[in-house]
């Protein structure tokens, strides 16, 4: 087991002049990365991309799926919704009004949403088709009561003071039939037209609803940071004019602005807490200015290459991966930093002391990045741009730190007291020996943590990602009750070759939709169907209404003799109701009723029409039911967003721990030809971490999630790269290798560790992972120096 051979090969005026070049060529590629950042973010004013949905993995399969959820995101994210709610509807009505006046004076930014129309123009086509269309109370009325009686219950409402409210004149729908319809169709909203405003009431309290169209996107931070100020003006506005009014918001944009506003606070608590941290600890190190500015140099070229290669190959960066960027500095700066204390006492040439750190460095580095390409494989596009952004980030900066340090770095550089001090720690250090003592510590350490991961539990649901403010979330279930919004992650997706098949089914899941209503289990649905019966029903109801209502003996004609009406009033009806065809699906699109519902209707996807019912009210013991009611529906899937993710997330969980076992054999490979066995020393600490936590994992009752897997992954990255160093330099009494792998550590854990501390959960769980992981490798490498451990 021997150390690897150091490398002493003189530096000849020819490799000088070579690095020197070399050197002067890299300052191209910096100027020009410098460049094209500068036209990125403010020639073309990119931005960052703040959509968490775009952290997510797309469909693996079904076309159809992804089509409808695309179609649920478009109607959503441009729309914002606030309800104005006041027990006394004339405070209300006052403050919706102050409300929207204020928000209405940018029009280049928020617009009223046109407002949902059941007037005689919007519902003409479906009065000339009212020969075909019945409610089922009204077909099983039909079929089961004589005509006579049908024609004492018409009398009996024409002449009720009390009667409904009706659409058209009476002779033309004198049994009311359009319009138990239409009342069926109208109490799929509560929200109904009071005095020039939208009104819906909970309990006692009224509410004005205002919608709003976004003019910009709900993700541009541009729009976040002027609307929300616009929306805080308004809502005290509203509050001026009443005081007790309570006003609830949803929409995209608000999300979107409170993810904006964490990134940001994080960016900074990260990025510079950590960056303020490790300058402190430079400045401990080396008592001098240019071993600090050589490390924010080598960082600044690392981040520059990052940006540069993200922004080639992705249309936008999310702010998520700033926010993992900004950790960057706790690994990128490692090379520098070895370097450096290298340095201190040396008396070789710069050059000729980077020369022979190289091997070393260009292992820590590859296998670093070989951890950051397990990263990439994952279908999450988020955590691909995460590896991208880290692989090349730390490319660039090694490339910076081998080929620029050795020319700007003073000829000597001093020790200083605390480089001294802590240099000899290592010396003093805890044996890992073949005593008594020693392996009964192995046996107990091994015990608690095998012990801890026998409690290990697993949790992948995908809701343990949400990370919006309670408010947003509260008050967005609220408005999703009161207006009875469906929820976009759960429904039934219907497939048919023809609209007539497609109506069809719809039609056959309602019935059985309908018991589920009727029983409790559901509050309700919504389906193309209801405004668009299938042609063999429309065709039904036209027999049903011809047969019981104008035919001969029917009800018509009696109460045409009750009302001594000429017999031409009775045919000229029947003709008018059969003469104008079928009810066809685009008859809806085109119709401004549909405007709040086209994205159930899917169309052509993958060589069949599909469409979308979604549900009211699905609580989660109820799934179960939904799922089996899918299968033994022809044509019919049931889709439940939440859980196809978070089987994902689980899927890919295992896959990727998987991969970190593979990325240890791979890691080992790469090791094996310089270290031979002391391959195992460098391995064995990152290991025992990776183990601690998730014995960690099992003794906190965390579950463990992807989240953490791949931090492991990162364990194995940055751990690996302390035990080459110390291996680089096996002599216990090597100080400077160890103050490297001490500086390296600290810095690591004051970026990742800092992770711990975000309010996104998978960052959190990133950086407590870590932050334990990190730890335990930096505590126990040197236990395995040569000659101390039992290997």
């Amino acid at each position: 087991m021997n150390s690897p051979a150091p490398l002493n090969v003189t530096i000849t005026s020819r490799h000088r002049r070579l690095w020197q070049w070399l050197a002067w060529l890299w300052l191209l590629v910096i100027l020009v990365m410098a460049g094209h950042n500068s036209w990125v973010w403010l020639a073309e004013k990119r931005l960052p991309e703040t959509d968490m949905l775009a952290l997510l993995p797309t469909e693996e399969h079904d076309p159809a799926v992804r089509t409808a959820t695309q179609q649920f995101a478009d109607a959503a994210q441009q729309r914002l919704i606030v309800l104005v709610g006041d027990r006394d509807w004339q405070a209300a009505k006052r403050a919706a009004t102050a409300y929207r006046n204020v928000a209405l004076h940018h029009p280049q930014w928020l617009k009223l949403s046109p407002a949902p129309a059941m007037d005689e123009q919007a519902l003409s086509r479906w009065w000339q088709q009212r020969g075909q269309l019945l409610t089922t109370a009204d077909q099983q009325r039909l079929q089961y009561l004589p005509p006579a009686v049908l024609a004492q219950q018409a009398l009996r409402d024409l002449a009720s003071p009390l009667g409904q409210a009706r659409f058209g004149a009476w002779q033309d729908d004198p049994f009311g039939l359009f319009n138990h319809w239409l009342a069926d169709r109208a109490a799929l909203t509560p929200v109904r037209q009071v005095d020039g405003e939208l009104r819906v009431d909970d309990g006692n309290t009224h509410y004005a609803l205002i919608s709003f169209d976004l003019t910009q996107s709900a993700f541009s931070i541009g729009a976040q940071h002027t609307i929300m100020p616009i929306l805080a003006d308004a809502a005290t506005a509203a509050r001026t004019q009443a005081p007790n009014a309570h006003l609830l918001s949803a929409g995209v944009l608000l999300h979107t602005a409170a993810a904006s506003t964490q990134a940001s606070d994080e960016m900074s608590t990260i990025g510079l807490g950590s960056l303020f941290g490790i300058m402190l600890l430079m400045w401990f190190a080396f008592r001098s200015l240019r071993p600090i500015s050589l490390v924010l140099l080598t960082l600044g070229a690392g981040m520059l290459g990052a940006l540069s290669v993200c922004a080639l190959l992705f249309d936008r960066i999310h702010l998520i991966t700033l926010v993992f960027g900004a950790s960057l500095i706790g690994v990128a700066e490692d090379y520098g930093i070895h370097y450096l204390a290298t340095r201190i006492g040396d008396q070789q040439p710069p050059l000729q002391t980077m020369q022979r750190l190289i091997p070393g460095l260009a292992l820590a580095m590859v296998t670093t990045v070989v951890g950051y390409i397990g990263l990439g494989l994952t279908p999450f596009p988020g955590l691909q741009q995460m590896a991208v952004f880290s692989a090349v980030g730390l490319t660039t900066a090694w490339i910076t730190a081998v080929l620029w340090t050795p020319w700007l770095t003073s000829p000597y550089q001093p020790e200083t007291r605390f480089s001294q001090w802590y240099g000899r720690t290592r010396a003093h250090w805890p044996r890992l020996q073949r005593t008594p003592v020693g392996i009964g510590i192995a046996v107990g350490c091994a015990l608690v943590i095998g012990f801890g991961i026998t409690r290990l539990t697993t949790n992948d649901d995908i809701r343990q990602l949400q990370n919006s403010p309670p408010v947003l979330v509260a008050d967005q279930q609220q408005i999703s009750r009161i207006l009875k919004v469906p929820a976009p992650a759960q429904f039934f997706l219907i497939r048919a070759d023809t609209e007539a098949g497609l109506l069809m089914r719809e039609e056959t899941l309602r019935n059985k939709l309908e018991e589920l209503v009727q029983s409790g289990t559901l509050e309700g649905y919504q389906a193309v169907s209801q405004w668009v019966p299938s042609p063999e029903r429309q065709r039904t109801n036209q027999m049903l209404i011809s047969t019981h209502i104008w035919r001969e003996g029917g009800a018509a004609p009696q109460l045409a003799r009750i009302l001594e009406e000429a017999p031409d009033w009775v045919h000229a009806r029947q003709h008018q109701q059969q003469a104008n065809g079928l009810l066809t699906v685009n008859d809806w699109l085109q119709s401004p009723i549909s405007q709040a519902n086209r994205h159930l209707w899917l169309g052509h996807v993958n060589g069949q029409l599909a469409s979308v019912v979604t549900l009211l009210g699905v609580e989660k013991p109820d799934l179960p039911l939904l799922r089996n009611l899918a299968s033994s529906s022809e044509g019919v899937t049931w889709v439940d967003k939440v859980d196809e993710i978070s089987s994902l997330m689980a899927r890919y969980r295992g896959l990727m721990g998987w991969v970190v076992m593979a990325s240890y054999l791979a890691v080992l490979l790469v090791l094996w030809p310089r270290y031979r066995t002391r391959a195992f020393r460098i391995l064995l600490p990152t290991l025992i971490a990776s183990l601690v936590v998730l014995a960690w994992l099992g003794w906190s009752g965390t579950p463990l999630q992807l989240f953490h897997v791949l931090a492991l992954l990162m364990i194995l990255c940055m751990g690996e790269d302390y035990g080459i160093f110390m291996q680089e330099h096996p002599d216990p009494q090597d100080r400077h290798a160890w103050l490297a792998v001490s500086l390296s550590a600290a810095s690591t854990l004051l970026s990742f560790g800092l992770l711990g501390l975000s309010a996104t959960p998978a960052l959190k769980a990133f950086g407590m992972t870590l932050l334990i992981g990190i730890s335990t490798v930096w505590l126990i490498a040197p236990c395995f120096d040569r000659n101390k451990s039992i290997l």
